[in-house]
């Protein structure tokens, strides 16, 4: 008798993720304890040695519950079971910078970059599913974030892979019931007080019940086709950006008032979150403010982003500015 079909299908999904890696390179998983990370070790403890893999998989403390640095020993060691190593579980100090949900984002990829690069790991496999990737678009919609946030998260940004975007977290659950595993539930992810949580659990059920079931697999899907739109929009921005930017930094407003919209706003966009804006807090009616410094030249003053970036247009190019923080 085969696994259970949950299980076959979150292996499955790693094994796609691992076939183009070259033999003996270390994949790391990030796992909270949650039913989607833990799932997807497990099921990459499975599948990493089958391709002549090396898996191992870090673990983030964030801090900020009681009992978090004991969950994340015990976590430590039910990986380690699993045949992963290294092991390892890394306590961060999560600021204040673009909101809760945004500092505890940033400090824990950051630890997560440390971690690849101390370690020499080829990937590193986060356990994001279909229903996260729905929120993704709904929030991007809410926020009025253009083509580039109803794309959602990408399967591959940098060394980072998702495997289970086209997976439901039924699945997860039920591969971490069939193999035994007990997922923690973090108590944040049903606390309205966080945005996320409350798309999760007050915005998708009123829709599915308002326009019937599947209403996440078909935000998903939207991502999927607005994807490839964006990364043809991105490349254009590529070359546009180095087209109009100076080796001081600043922005040519000519060279910008010539692009097409969704191009300029890409670049200004780009340009801003350089400078210290944080990317989450960025939203499409801060990139249109800046943008009407080049296509609604009046003598206007400066425009004030999230992050304290400071843009301004003297001379027709567009300097962006952070002041020192004292």
């Amino acid at each position: 008798m085969g696994p259970h079909p949950a299980v076959a299908a979150t292996r499955l999904a790693v094994r796609k993720t691992l076939r183009e890696l070259q033999p003996g390179v270390l994949v790391l998983v990030a796992c909270s304890g949650g039913a989607d990370s833990l799932a997807l070790a497990a099921a990459t403890a499975f599948e990493a040695p089958r391709a002549g893999l090396r898996a191992g998989a870090i673990t983030v403390d964030h801090g900020l519950q009681a009992g978090s640095t004991r969950r994340a020993v015990d976590l430590v060691a039910r990986l380690r079971e699993l045949g992963l190593g290294p092991v390892e579980a890394l306590g961060v100090t999560v600021g204040t910078r673009g909101g809760p949900e945004a500092a505890a984002r940033l400090a824990r990829y950051n630890a997560l970059d440390t971690a690849a690069k101390t370690h020499g790991a080829a990937l590193v496999l986060l356990g994001h599913t279909l229903e996260d990737q729905a929120e993704t678009v709904l929030l991007g919609l809410a926020r009025g974030s253009g083509a580039r946030s109803l794309a959602g998260m990408p399967p591959l940004t940098g060394h980072y892979q998702r495997p289970f975007l086209e997976l439901g977290r039924d699945i997860t659950r039920q591969a971490c019931v069939a193999q035994d595993l007990l997922p923690w539930e973090d108590p944040h992810n049903a606390d309205p007080a966080y945005t996320r949580a409350r798309v999760r659990h007050e915005v998708l059920p009123v829709l599915e019940k308002a326009l019937g079931p599947g209403v996440s697999e078909a935000l998903a899907r939207t991502a999927r086709l607005f994807r490839d739109d964006a990364e043809a929009l991105d490349q254009w921005a590529d070359r546009a950006q180095a087209d109009v930017t100076h080796d001081d930094g600043e922005l040519e407003v000519a060279g910008l008032a010539e692009l097409p919209a969704a191009v300029r706003r890409r670049v200004l966009r780009r340009t801003a979150v350089g400078a210290g804006s944080p990317s989450g807090a960025l939203f499409a009616r801060h990139v249109e403010a800046v943008e009407k410094l080049v296509i609604s030249w009046h003598g206007q003053g400066p425009i004030h982003l999230p992050g304290g970036v400071e843009i301004r247009r003297r001379c027709g190019r567009l300097l962006f500015h952070r002041p020192a923080q004292s």
